[in-house]
């Protein structure tokens, strides 16, 4: 994988990275929700992307993928997330990782262009598969509760 060093720079990085998305979230009011998340639960939820992010990219690893983020998306609708706010979160994460690499400046050679380019494919692959396994584990969660009268409204947008 030609994108190798940049994904390893992200990894490197995970902790600025993942300040920066915190305190976006914090500041976006669509998020008021998940701003009231401890700090430490979205630090490490970025962290397990951003420091293992070569992982998560591999194609092997499409079952352990599935499991754990429709676990999340489950979490989220137990915790009275609302699922737009759990995609937009998951939105800007991706939006801050990819604008930290081309803000490294690397893009200098075809070679370098061609590298970042490869990630975003692969980051765009991963985050499109992830945000589908969310969503599926949250309206299964939204589905089982429906069904035990327990049904939370947290899954459509919020005025």
């Amino acid at each position: 994988m030609v994108s190798g060093k940049l994904i390893r720079l992200i990894e490197e990085h995970w902790e600025s990275l993942a300040a920066r998305i915190l305190k976006q979230m914090h500041a976006d009011p669509r998020l008021s929700h998940v701003s009231a998340l401890a700090d430490s639960e979205l630090r490490e939820r970025a962290r397990d992307i951003l420091e293992h992010l070569e992982h998560w990219l591999a194609p092997s690893i499409e079952h352990e993928l599935a499991e754990r983020f429709e676990l999340i998306g489950r979490l989220r609708h137990e915790e009275g997330i609302p699922l737009d706010e759990v995609v937009l979160s998951y939105l800007i994460l991706k939006d801050r990782m990819l604008e930290f690499v081309r803000g490294q400046g690397l893009s200098q050679s075809t070679l370098e262009v061609y590298a970042e380019g490869e990630l975003e494919h692969s980051v765009g692959r991963f985050f499109d598969s992830m945000t589908y396994h969310v969503v599926r584990g949250y309206c299964a969660a939204l589905e089982h509760a429906h069904h035990h009268g327990h049904a939370k409204t947290a899954a459509g947008p919020h005025h």
